[in-house]
């Protein structure tokens, strides 16, 4: 038999520790103080997973997933996956933007309660402006609140918009699942390529300063959209 199975099980002996803890009445911080002193004691190392890096899918297969979007010419679905390609939100984020979210003058969009609950704005295209707007127009027509509503006229659901991108994976005969997350890395990785330093891309990415200073974020916006503006004409949809 071998030692790990002459081991006291991780549930009793956390009943038996829990005797030795109770008179101390811990909370989380003083007992992840105290196992990280016990791992020091007992000389465990901490078991690193080792990260791998993620998919970032090529142009090409961008271009190709671009094109069963556009043939299927369902133009709020168009609008949606170009809102995510451009912006890189995340996909709690999109589902919440409101139509009085849009700033069509200076083409950016606010994000509010974003990850950290903090607000941003992310820019997007000038040659994005009309189409944005046409659909802006037809969803104030029916009466919508959100930039994007289902045909039962309500938000849609984050899983209801990865179900629409999987169903144009399909059609786009491709092997792996371009999901709003892919699309987010797509844009961020692709604007590191065409030379645009990190501090510029993280304003409206919504990723930490490495500053850690709100203040940046809110200072560099103008800057990191002109850096934006000068590149996103080579996007390749």
């Amino acid at each position: 038999m071998s030692t790990a199975n002459k081991r006291t099980s991780a549930k009793q002996m956390a009943k038996r520790l829990a005797k030795t803890f109770r008179q101390e009445r811990p909370d989380y911080i003083y007992l992840k103080e105290v196992f990280r002193h016990l791992r020091q004691e007992l000389s465990v190392a901490v078991a690193e997973t080792p990260k791998r890096l993620p998919y970032v899918p090529t142009e090409a297969e961008i271009q190709q997933y671009y094109h069963a979007v556009w043939q299927a010419r369902n133009m709020s679905h168009m609008v949606m996956i170009k809102t995510l390609l451009y912006t890189g939100v995340r996909v709690s984020e999109l589902v919440r933007i409101k139509l009085v979210d849009v700033d069509l003058e200076d083409c950016q969009i606010r994000i509010y309660r974003g990850k950290g609950s903090k607000d941003r704005v992310v820019p997007f295209p000038r040659a994005f402006k009309e189409v944005l707007a046409l659909h802006i127009n037809d969803a104030k027509k029916k009466e919508a609140q959100y930039l994007f509503e289902s045909s039962w006229k309500r938000a849609y659901t984050t899983r209801g918009i990865r179900k629409i991108l999987a169903r144009y994976t399909r059609e786009a005969n491709m092997d792996r699942t371009l999901s709003p997350h892919k699309l987010r890395h797509f844009l961020l990785t692709w604007l590191k390529k065409q030379g645009i330093d990190d501090a510029l891309i993280q304003p409206y990415s919504g990723h930490e300063s490495r500053q850690s200073l709100e203040i940046y974020s809110r200072l560099s916006i103008g800057v990191a959209q002109k850096e934006y503006d000068n590149v996103i004409g080579k996007f390749p949809v």
